[in-house]
């Protein structure tokens, strides 16, 4: 069985930027790193994780590029099959690659299919739009629970907070 996924960059821009692939659902997420960097035109030599997403694309369990170590219950792309995560009911994973820039993609499962004779995998289906040079930046909505305009605190008011500063 095939499965057809969409990657999205995660942007705030007027233009599209995606990329449509299909790939083994038994393939590694190894394999598939490979191909989202080659197709948005990275070179894979940047540190990279995948998470698996709910769909409102919150970040949950990661699947890491290497074992950095810092987490016992880590699974590596090179042992993972993509099968042993995403489904018709698991569709959606996050995908950052090089956490200095923080390029991120939204990788969303749109069909699992039949292998076609002929056709090599994992393959590139469709192209939509150029990466930019640099990271685009996001816009984020302010927090409307924390309002800093009335927050009664000055920073005149230091002395009068009640802190010690020497508590250690």
């Amino acid at each position: 069985m095939i499965y057809r996924f969409r990657a999205i960059l995660d942007h705030d821009s007027k233009e599209d930027i995606f990329r449509d692939i299909e790939i083994r659902k038994t393939d590694t997420f190894e394999d598939l790193f490979n191909v989202l960097t080659q197709s948005f035109g990275f070179d894979g030599s940047e540190m990279a994780s995948f998470y698996v997403s709910n769909d409102e694309w919150h970040q949950g369990q990661e699947i890491a590029l290497f074992d950095m170590g810092e987490n016992e219950d880590i699974r590596l792309m090179n042992e993972t099959t993509i099968e042993d995560v995403v489904d018709e009911d698991q569709t959606k994973l996050i995908f950052i690659y090089d956490f200095l820039n923080m390029w991120t993609f939204l990788v969303e499962l749109g069909e699992i299919a039949e292998e076609a004779q002929g056709t090599d995998y994992p393959n590139l289906m469709f192209v939509c739009g150029q990466v930019p040079s640099q990271v685009p930046e996001k816009q984020f909505e302010a927090d409307q629970s924390f309002d800093h305009d009335n927050d009664n605190y000055r920073l005149d008011d230091y002395d009068e907070l009640n802190f010690d500063e020497h508590w250690n």
